[in-house]
């Protein structure tokens, strides 16, 4: 399954580039295709480095399709047991178990990341969320029972 994803989205990822981390520069461009999904592997026009449009996001490097994956975290989040949902998505429960621990990795690191980038404790935004009311309507909105 290809990322669907706009190619002005990508940006280089080596840090010795000078586009590094920037978005919509137009350096970014499509070399070829790979795998049996026809994943696009990019290029950098800068610095001529080469990536997958896997390589910056949660699903790089698994082997298990995207939609599966997604429904096994959607059904671990509703409170599903480990076999349980290996069970309703058809796959292995060593499968879900490491596709649910790399799920909380991602999160934890991409908050760590959030928070220092603004200089925040997690119970700061807490506070603020419930404060400006923005978590009662999320979860009413997002209610996964």
């Amino acid at each position: 399954m290809t990322i669907s994803a706009d190619i002005k989205e990508f940006f280089c990822i080596n840090r010795d580039c000078i586009d590094y981390g920037k978005r919509g520069q137009g350096n970014i461009v499509v070399y070829d295709r790979y795998g049996t999904s026809k994943r696009r592997l990019l290029k950098c026009k800068t610095c001529n480095i080469r990536f997958s449009e896997r390589r910056n996001s949660f699903f790089f490097g698994l082997h298990t399709e995207e939609t599966k994956v997604r429904d096994v975290i959607g059904y671990m989040l509703k409170g599903k047991s480990v076999r349980e949902a290996a069970t309703i998505v058809g796959i292995d429960k060593d499968t879900v178990l490491r596709i649910w621990k790399r799920f909380i990795a991602y999160c934890e690191e991409s908050m760590e990341g959030f928070l220092s980038d603004f200089n925040l404790r997690l119970e700061d935004l807490i506070r603020l969320l419930y404060e400006r009311g923005e978590v009662s309507k999320k979860v009413r909105r997002y209610d996964i029972s």
